[in-house]
């Protein structure tokens, strides 16, 4: 079943004329309004999202509470507060306290923070993977003022450079894994790390994606679905991502 009947595009762009007349400031009006127009259906995604402060992770500049994505550098984006909240309603299960979840393509740090805080300390853990050694040092700094940075501290969320296309294995397998750049496929590794009962959230295309939902069941087999209709920056090689940077 559907989150919501909209289209990521044409959602966005509805969201984006509506907060551009009365203007957003306060990271809680944000999640009232996604939960007004029934993105938001979750009161555990609505409480992390307000607990986050999306502002500590939008780059100066940019109006942080605008359902927009915006550029953060290194020809990476960080998504609209729409896709976040529709990847953690879709994650939901599988991001209970004591899980372990993977978020590819970490950027800002902003999602990862809100998985963390989800399967949050006492086992749980939430492991950030970006390829941009320069994000992972500002996603460290971000999260470090954000209400995530007891678990940072802890140990139970932690951010690494490499290439998210692998995963990381260290800490597999993953109740929950979250991928926020499209791959042309979805990558055997990000499959092979998914815990059996598990859940990835992929979007998969090349100039026209869909977000698939791939869920593992406890044989091991995979069964895929398609959500809705998205564009996202690609899941690429650093050398790939950075030309004409």
């Amino acid at each position: 079943m559907k989150v919501f009947c909209f289209c990521a595009s044409s959602l966005n762009r509805f969201f984006h004329r509506f907060w551009s007349r009365g203007g957003i400031e306060k990271n809680k009006a944000l999640v009232e309004h996604l939960q007004q127009y029934g993105v938001i259906k979750s009161t555990k995604v609505a409480e992390v999202m307000e607990t986050i402060d999306r502002g500590l992770f939008v780059p100066g500049g940019n109006p942080p509470y605008v359902d927009s994505p915006m550029q953060i550098g290194y020809n990476a984006t960080i998504s609209a507060p729409h896709m976040h909240a529709m990847c953690l309603e879709l994650l939901e299960e599988h991001l209970q306290p004591g899980m372990h979840a993977l978020d590819v393509g970490s950027g800002t740090g902003y999602l990862t923070a809100c998985i963390a805080m989800m399967v949050g300390p006492g086992g749980g853990r939430a492991v950030g993977v970006e390829h941009i050694p320069e994000l992972v040092t500002t996603s460290i700094e971000n999260l470090k003022k954000s209400a995530a940075a007891p678990l940072l501290k802890d140990g139970s969320l932690l951010l690494h450079v490499s290439d998210g296309r692998e995963g990381w294995p260290e800490f597999a397998p993953y109740d929950a894994i979250h991928v926020g750049a499209a791959a042309p496929e979805i990558p055997q590794p990000l499959i092979d790390q998914l815990k059996p009962g598990g859940r990835m959230v992929i979007p998969v295309g090349n100039i026209f994606q869909d977000l698939k939902v791939v869920d593992k069941r406890p044989d091991g087999s995979v069964t895929i679905q398609t959500e809705t209709s998205v564009r996202y920056v690609p899941l690429t090689s650093r050398a790939s991502q950075l030309q004409g940077y």
